[in-house]
Order: C-alpha cells, then sequence, then structure tokens
C-alpha cells in the first residue's frame, strides 16, 4: 500500500492533480462540435454553420449545387421513320433487272446485271455506268432504289433495280465500354434505341456501382443513369449514325470521418443520396463515442454560389450542417437532406468522452496500485 503521506505518495498526489489540471486523457483523435465550428461567428470567418431543420430544408434545398454536372441533359425518344438514311460509309449492292435482247451494262441475254459494293463517296454519291454521280446520301433505301431506277432508265428503258445497303460507319454506332462486348453496331433501321444496342452489347458489365449511361452526340455528352434508364421508356433515344455509347460507374462520391462505423470514401450507390441514407451507408455512428446531437455535412460551395441572401445561396462558400438525431425533427431533416458529391460526413465525437477517460485514468491508478507504484519507483 502507498503511504500518500510519503515521498512517493505525494508524486502520485501530484500526478493526480496535474491531471484533473490539464485534463490527462488518452490522445484525442476525433474532433467534437465546439472544435469544428470554432471561429464560425467571427467576422472574418470563411465558413458559415447552419443548423438544418424542417424550416430551413427548403432553403438549403434551393441552393446551386456545389460540384454539377457538366453533362447536358438527356434526349428523350423521339418516333421516327423506320428506314434508315443513307450515309456516307455506306456500301450499296445493286441488281439492275433488264428485259431488252441486248444491255449495255451486260452480255446478250443477260437479264440481271449485278453492281456490287458501291460505297457511298463523302460527297454522297455512287457511280453508275452511263449514268455518272448519283447522290443518295439522307434518302432511305426505298427512295434510292426508285430515284437509281428513273436514272437507269435514260439507257435501259425497261430497268428495273433491287438495293440493298450495308451500314458503314457514319450509320452505326459505336458501344466503347462498359459492356460485356463493346464494339461497332451497324444501324438496321431507324427506330434502334438505346436499350437495344446495349443488349445486343451483352448488356451492362456487373457490379458497377450505379451505372451511367452516356451518349455522344454533336459533341455533346448526354448521361442518365441506367436504372432510370430502363425503367422510363419515354426516355429510350433512339440512336443516330455516329452515335457513342459509353457506360461508367457513377463518379460521385463522399467521405465519412469522426466516430462513425467506417472512416471511408463511399461511391454514390444511387441517384440520390439523403444524410439519413449516408447515415447507414457509413455504419451507423461508435456507439462509445459518437455524439448522435451534432451529426455535421461540411461543403465547398464554389464562390460565384455565394450571395448575401440565403434564399439565393449560400452566405459562405463553405458550409457547415449541423443535425441533431435525438430529435424527430432533425431525424426528418435527415431523411429529406441530400448528400452532394465530394461532401465530409463527420461525426463528432460525445463532450462526455475526455470526462469519461479522465474519471477511468483517476480511478485506474487505484486499481492497480502496484502498477502506480512501479510506474513512480
Amino acid at each position: 500500500m502507498i503511504n500518500f503521506f510519503g515521498p512517493k505518495g505525494q508524486k502520485l498526489f501530484a500526478f493526480v492533480v496535474l491531471c484533473g489540471l490539464f485534463g490527462c486523457s488518452p490522445p484525442q483523435d476525433v474532433a467534437n462540435m465546439q472544435q469544428v465550428v470554432a471561429g464560425a461567428n467571427e467576422t472574418a470567418s470563411t465558413f458559415a454553420v447552419q443548423i438544418v431543420t424542417q424550416e430551413t430544408l427548403g432553403i438549403i434545398q434551393s441552393w446551386p449545387n456545389s460540384h454539377p454536372s457538366q453533362n447536358s441533359d438527356w434526349i428523350p425518344h423521339k418516333t421516327m421513320g423506320s428506314d434508315a438514311l443513307i450515309q456516307s460509309g455506306d456500301r450499296i449492292s445493286l441488281a439492275v433487272w433488264d428485259n431488252e435482247g441486248s444491255s449495255l451494262l451486260g452480255q446478250a441475254g443477260q437479264k440481271v446485271i449485278p453492281l456490287q459494293d458501291l460505297q457511298v463517296t463523302s460527297a454522297g454519291t455512287i457511280f453508275l455506268p452511263y449514268v455518272g454521280d448519283v447522290e443518295v446520301a439522307g434518302m432511305t433505301a426505298t427512295a434510292a432504289r426508285k430515284f437509281l431506277e428513273s436514272k437507269l432508265r435514260g439507257t435501259i428503258p425497261s430497268a428495273q433495280v433491287q438495293l440493298n445497303v450495308v451500314a458503314g460507319l457514319q450509320n452505326s454506332v459505336h458501344v466503347i465500354s462498359g459492356v460485356q462486348n463493346p464494339g461497332v453496331r451497324p444501324l438496321g433501321d431507324a427506330t434502334v434505341t438505346i436499350t437495344s444496342v446495349l443488349a445486343q452489347a451483352g448488356g451492362i458489365a456487373y457490379n458497377m456501382s450505379n451505372p451511367q449511361v452516356s451518349l455522344q452526340r454533336g459533341g455533346k455528352v448526354y448521361t442518365i443513369a441506367a436504372k432510370k434508364l430502363l425503367s422510363h421508356p419515354e426516355l429510350d433515344t433512339a440512336l443516330i449514325g455516329n452515335d457513342k455509347i459509353f457506360v461508367q460507374p457513377d463518379s460521385r462520391y463522399f467521405l465519412s470521418l469522426g466516430a462513425a462505423g467506417r472512416e471511408a470514401v463511399i461511391d454514390f450507390p444511387r441517384d440520390t443520396v439523403t444524410t439519413l441514407e449516408a447515415m447507414s451507408l457509413i455504419g451507423g455512428v461508435n456507439q462509445d463515442m459518437a455524439n448522435p446531437k451534432a451529426i455535421l455535412v461540411l461543403r465547398a460551395y464554389p464562390a460565384a454560389t455565394v450571395s448575401v441572401t440565403t434564399t439565393q445561396g449560400p452566405p459562405k462558400a463553405q458550409m457547415v450542417f449541423a443535425f441533431d438525431l435525438t430529435k424527430a425533427e432533425g431525424l426528418f431533416s435527415a431523411g429529406s437532406f441530400l448528400i452532394q458529391d465530394r461532401d465530409l460526413v463527420l461525426v463528432t465525437e460525445s463532450p462526455l468522452i475526455n470526462t469519461a477517460n479522465t474519471v477511468r485514468l483517476f480511478t485506474g491508478m487505484f486499481v492497480g496500485p502496484r502498477t502506480v507504484y512501479n510506474a513512480l519507483q
């Protein structure tokens, strides 16, 4: 037993007093609410704190997105004619039927003259013997057949034409990535849609987080979540020649830190994730350390979105949104507040943690006096 009136007892007493004065406790690795928001009320502060309630929720949700998508809106389905239009690079094969006794295109008695593999030039024309260059680009196969027939009858009065078109690159779509079998897919007609081409390519690759379908057309990129595309037939875009399709996982993410169930970078598993859903995705809170009254979402807005009127935008570029998950209003607000790309979900430490650590340290000295005695030798 330690004699508290002897030299060693005096050293132990001094150690306990110092712990009481200076908050002696194990090192802290999780911030509490007071530490995070310290200085928020100062004039020169670079950030602001906003408690999220049912009253403030609508205003905050009307602010601009902190990381808006650079892609254009999706192209809805549009009913088009069933026949594809001939384009440069297509290959046309003709069978010219001639009932004349002699023909300029074939031998005597030959009833069918094949004209095979005529490539449509960059000018949109093909060459016919005794006729010259004939423009066919932009026509359907039916219209081109009738037009070529009329041209040939100048030299072959009884000519009848059969026509077959093989699509070239300008009349094909390019499935680039995110499918089982990427490659070039010719458009058989003008009714081919993006979901049918994805199916032909073997479907979207497995194990992709919230896959996003992108369509590149005319120098613009249009993107939609695969789940939304597949569940809304009115969004099943009809494709045109030279469209490019690629499927990628959702690039958006948010981070979780502090007394969370796990500290990690979390990919968006779907188009929208609320704060309450984010809490589930991060594994909830650490029951021994977390302060459910102070769940924070930290977000950085572009400087251009800052507004003196909070109905137009955030008051500061850096915002801290606070939720009290011990109250019904806080839970309902967290269930509606949408997480945005690159947000930080911070589960703060309970203010009682340091007090508890100090108490444990103090009582531990007396539970294990021999250990303390040896340490003080």
